[in-house]
């Protein structure tokens, strides 16, 4: 098996995937109309989607209030601290600025401009 995509709902899909794709690098591979207005989301490699939806018969989770240790979205990139001061421009939050691991992993936690955790990092070995 392999994973074909994570999804969560949103009050509005249009302006997350928007901004998603204009900061994050994400591409639309697919989008659906009324009532979920779904929008498919590919990474730089084509191979993770996240879907970004509205059911309106599902409540709206309060991502803000939620802890990023429990739920975030982790994207690699080579300069943690660039990369978070260029979101942070385009309207995210930080959460951590900066952290340093054991490891000598590099990591910031930001919320994207809707309160969704997500996590910059470098790692000093990468994932495969």
């Amino acid at each position: 098996m392999k994973i074909e995509h994570a999804a969560w709902q949103v009050a509005d899909p249009a302006a997350v995937a928007d901004w998603y794709v204009a900061h994050l690098g994400m591409t639309v591979v697919r989008t659906f109309g009324p009532p979920g207005n779904a929008r498919f989301l590919a990474d730089a490699t084509g191979r993770t989607l996240l879907e970004i939806y509205h059911n309106p018969s599902a409540p709206l989770m309060d991502y803000a209030a939620t802890n990023p240790l429990v739920l975030h979205l982790a994207f690699a990139v080579e300069a943690v601290e660039a990369e978070r001061d260029r979101l942070v421009a385009a309207g995210a939050t930080v959460v951590d600025a900066l952290t340093v691991t054991s490891a000598g992993d590099r990591m910031a936690m930001l919320r994207d401009p809707w309160g969704f955790a997500i996590q910059l990092l470098r790692r000093k070995a990468a994932l495969p």
